[in-house]
């Protein structure tokens, strides 16, 4: 009876040495863009390292659930996008005197900072199926098929979605460059 029992707690030992193993070879091999998308998503460093910390933890909790591991990244993307929206549900707004805030002057931002606040403000008016597509092509870098089975749609659906956000960013930015060049000549 005593031999059965090292034996199964040898089995435990050696099945959580494994998943150890297999958890920090997703980590190591997704964190970077993991991160990058979160940062992408909330613009705030904390904000983003809190939510991959979250998304991991998740990850670490329901790693068995994982059975293909070419489907890796697309799952940590779909429990960062949950904890995202989680992030709201808990989110309990906080009133602020007036008199207590200071304004801050935005008139002396560096260009490429207004480029890239400007290029997501746009992406952020593209409706939401263009703009899903076109997001984890650029920021995730997804194929066509990825994507496709992220979304579960057609491949060919997607690769429409993409060719048409990216024409309306392009018309966008060029109607903004318009208007830009109105106001400065």
């Amino acid at each position: 009876m005593f031999a059965r029992n090292r034996s199964g707690s040898d089995r435990v030992l050696s099945d959580m040495k494994a998943k150890q193993k297999r958890y920090e070879a997703l980590v190591h091999a997704f964190h970077a863009d993991i991160y990058r998308y979160a940062y992408w998503l909330v613009k705030d460093k904390a904000i983003a390292e809190d939510i991959v910390q979250e998304t991991f933890l998740r990850a670490w909790r329901s790693l068995d659930a994982l059975k293909d591991e070419n489907a890796a990244k697309p799952w940590l993307i779909t429990i960062l996008r949950r904890e995202n929206a989680r992030r709201f549900e808990r989110k309990q707004l906080e009133t602020v005197d007036i008199d207590d805030v200071s304004l801050h002057d935005d008139t002396q931002v560096a260009e490429g900072d207004v480029q890239d606040r400007d290029l997501h403000r746009l992406l952020g008016q593209l409706s939401v199926e263009y703009r899903e597509p076109l997001v984890l092509q650029l920021i995730m870098g997804f194929s066509g098929e990825e994507i496709a089975q992220q979304l579960n749609l057609n491949k060919n659906t997607v690769m429409t979605r993409l060719f048409r956000a990216r024409n309306q960013l392009k018309e966008a930015l060029s109607q903004q460059n318009e208007i830009r060049g109105r106001h400065n000549g």
